[in-house]
């Protein structure tokens, strides 16, 4: 079985080799693709200044709207997975980091010239994915090597933490999961991805699975502090997958070479 990445991520990895020549038109948008029907890029959204007449830019395909971001200077993709209370990755306008914050995901163009540059935000409609143009701003890079180095900190808290609180007793394959990343399932990258890169988001979409499953049960939870204290143990777990997932989806923070 093969992993695979959210959507933002797909783009910046596969839409990032495209812009640099690694990869043809049609492994792009297929990667990009996935089990989806389609995906269209509609237009500007609420509260960005580049929106033009209704309709002007609706519709556009994936290539048509990467062709757009091109000729504005764009060399490659970024991602960003905020959530509410951390819009990590994403540094406004407000519009815009509302609307990555609801969709959970974003992708920002890189590289371009002018600003506000432009961000993505994917809304899954059905079998079909809707993107949102908006205006945004430039954010500081992620730095690849401190998300894999706080990922693996807040790993061994959180399997120390659960220890204490006897997690192999309610969830045994959480505690299994935890222990033993070699069990994440494989991805595939477009080339021009770091491998450290293709380990950490492996690593992180793994433990992200392990988080939700383990907040989706309570199974074995004898008191309401019990509960308390796990969710406290896990969702900084949750919060630090989320950050290298990020990193490991920005060629911005990618090392050079």
């Amino acid at each position: 079985m093969v992993v695979e990445l959210p959507v933002a991520g797909r783009v910046a990895w596969w839409g990032t080799a495209f812009l640099r020549g690694l990869v043809s038109p049609d492994d792009y948008r297929d990667a990009v693709l996935g089990d989806d029907a389609a995906h269209v890029f509609l237009g500007a959204g609420t509260g960005s200044v580049t929106s033009t007449a209704p309709g002007s830019t609706g519709g556009r395909s994936l290539l048509e709207a990467t062709a757009e971001v091109r000729r504005s200077g764009a060399t490659a993709f970024g991602a960003a997975f905020p959530s509410p209370g951390d819009p990590h990755g994403v540094a406004g306008p407000p519009a815009f980091s509302m609307a990555a914050t609801d969709a959970g995901e974003a992708v920002l163009a890189l590289g371009v010239l002018t600003e506000p540059g432009t961000g993505w935000v994917p809304t899954q409609v059905g079998r079909a994915v809707e993107w949102t143009s908006y205006d945004a701003r430039r954010r500081m890079p992620p730095d690849l090597g401190e998300a894999d180095r706080a990922l693996r900190r807040t790993l061994l808290d959180a399997a120390n933490d659960l220890a204490r609180l006897d997690v192999a007793r309610w969830q045994p394959e959480v505690a299994d999961d935890l222990h033993d990343l070699r069990d994440g399932a494989p991805l595939v990258a477009p080339p021009g991805v770091p491998a450290r890169a293709v380990d950490l988001a492996r690593r992180a979409l793994h433990l992200l699975d392990v988080v939700a499953l383990a907040l989706d049960s309570e199974g074995g939870a004898i008191s309401a502090s019990e509960v308390s204290a796990r969710r406290a143990t896990l969702l900084p777990l949750g919060t630090a997958a989320r950050h290298a997932l990020a990193a490991a989806c920005s060629p911005d923070g990618w090392p050079e070479g």
